[in-house]
């Protein structure tokens, strides 16, 4: 097995959104905000090529979204899914399953592109995509609050091409999965995020998503305005750091632009950082 950093992009968010009831004297420590009040975010995919199967771990937004649309996340970088994937060696047709831990548009919106014609089809021709039987129920009937996250035009499409394939359970760690790593399960940013656990060179990662955007989110209170449960967001994130720190787990960081890979150490206020890595240097 091998694994790879792939950037899908990079955008930013509001400070404020992104650590809800947490002052911005106490955020801005660690993610310093311009002034507009955004935060530098980016969009970090894992892909695991193990035998001849080559899993990408969600996507990124895209780009198939209007210009008004884009105003709102202001990109910048020139990195992209399909640059990331060639300097590996790859192309989207290598793909053979596409997993998301959730459906949010900056996790999957990559997975759906607009053909030359216009119609909107899977980006990646020859994968399977996977998600999780209640999430994709939740996102498909979104409430209120998420449903500017969940567009149909990035998830309809999976769909309908006959790709899909849903995963279930319900306990915090389904083992055995059909994709032959673990994963956990946290309910409280949106029901069922799936954060995949990856046995690799006699140690394991996670891949935190949005249960852990950034190194900043580490304190077990620093919760996205954008979660749906923020005192279910709690209860996890500390039962998941408790269980990083008992396990020394790394933690593999989708969201944060100058943090990829990193490791844990218990604090006198908690679990917080250690060390930064890369997987390129770490391995």
């Amino acid at each position: 097995m091998e694994l790879h950093s792939i950037v899908c992009g990079n955008f930013k968010l509001d400070g404020g959104a992104m650590f809800g009831v947490v002052p911005k004297k106490l955020w801005e420590k660690t993610n310093p905000a311009d002034v507009n009040n955004r935060i530098e975010m980016c969009s970090r995919s894992l892909l695991i090529e193990d035998g001849d199967r080559l899993i990408l771990i969600d996507t990124g937004m895209g780009n198939k979204q209007s210009e008004n649309f884009f105003n709102h996340y202001d990109r910048w970088g020139d990195e992209n899914i399909d640059k990331s994937l060639s300097q590996k060696g790859f192309q989207r047709e290598d793909v053979t399953d596409v997993f998301f831990t959730h459906l949010h548009f900056d996790h999957c919106g990559d997975a759906v592109i607009r053909n030359n014609n216009g119609v909107l089809e899977p980006a990646f021709k020859n994968a399977v995509f996977w998600s999780h039987e209640n999430h994709w129920k939740w996102a498909t009937n979104p409430n209120p609050r998420e449903k500017a996250s969940f567009l149909t035009e990035n998830i309809l499409p999976i769909e309908e091409s006959g790709q899909l394939q849903l995963l279930k359970g319900e306990d915090f760690l389904l083992k055995n999965t059909p994709l032959g790593f673990d994963i956990i399960l946290v309910n409280g940013h949106t029901e069922k995020q799936m954060l995949p656990v990856i046995k690799y060179k006699n140690k394991t990662l996670v891949f935190t998503a949005d249960l852990i955007p950034t190194v900043g989110h580490l304190p077990i209170p620093y919760v996205m305005g954008y979660d749906t449960r923020p005192l279910m967001t709690m209860e996890e994130k500390n039962q998941f750091l408790t269980l990083a720190i008992e396990n020394d787990l790394l933690l593999f960081l989708e969201h944060d632009p100058f943090n990829e890979l990193i490791s844990l150490k218990q604090a006198e206020k908690g679990v917080r950082l250690d060390r930064k890595h890369t997987l390129v240097n770490f391995f």
